[in-house]
């Protein structure tokens, strides 16, 4: 098993269920439907909701190492998978404003990189698994390539709960139950991203396949080695 990828499904296991033990254990306080996961920053257990987002953060960022490392992921793919990774950061760090009392610099990087992770991730997923990319399907590959196609639509969703809330005057988090569905999309990518991991974490293949004309070019060479030999 590829270390990065070991220690990344690690920490990212580990983080998933930090918060969702908070999440479990408040139902009590917190609205489900309605509230964000990040409103679990703003209480006293705030550090546990960081430490698991950075947790979670940080494993994902060396899964993405593993499946540089290993050619498997390509140049966008990495970069997307890396932007996930620094937005759940900026979400860990910067906690959650509550915009009523007017505007804050630490909420508006805590809602950028909110943004750039649940935007990041399906691009990853989705760039990184796709099937007719690889020779090679395992079942890790397809998993996460379905997943990454779900939180496509997760998003398209809140994209259309955007627009219906723009024509009707509402705000947007009013059109739909923004707690349950953030928690929808969380848990789709979340799992998208453990799928890479596997994957990474099965992948033996190092170095890219030698292409046709240097493979061309050697038989050539040993063809010729072999007729002065003979000679």
């Amino acid at each position: 098993m590829h270390q990065p990828a070991r220690w990344g499904l690690g920490a990212a296991g580990v983080g998933s269920a930090v918060v969702l033990g908070l999440d479990l254990t408040s139902f009590d306080e917190t609205n489900p439907f309605r509230r964000t996961i990040s409103e679990h920053g703003l209480g006293p257990d705030g550090w546990v909701f960081g430490l698991g987002v950075g947790l979670l953060a940080a494993g994902s960022l060396a899964i993405g190492v593993s499946l540089a490392r290993k050619r498997l992921a390509g140049v966008v793919g990495t970069l997307a998978l890396a932007g996930w990774s620094v937005g759940l950061f900026l979400t860990a760090w910067f906690e959650k404003h509550d915009w009523s009392v007017g505007p804050s610099l630490s909420g508006s990087i805590h809602r950028a990189g909110s943004f750039i992770a649940f935007l990041s991730l399906p691009l990853a997923a989705v760039i990184i698994a796709r099937p007719w990319r690889h020779r090679e399907r395992s079942r890790a590959t397809l998993v996460a390539f379905g997943l990454g196609i779900c939180s496509v639509l997760w998003v398209v969703g809140i994209g259309a709960a955007v627009l219906v809330g723009a024509e009707s005057g509402l705000p947007w988090y009013r059109v739909m139950p923004l707690g349950l569905v953030e928690r929808g999309l969380a848990v789709t990518e979340v799992a998208a991203l453990l799928a890479l991991g596997v994957w990474a974490a099965a992948e033996h293949r190092l170095e890219p396949p030698e292409p046709a004309a240097a493979r061309s070019e050697a038989d050539g060479q040993g063809r010729s080695v072999a007729m002065r030999s003979s000679t």
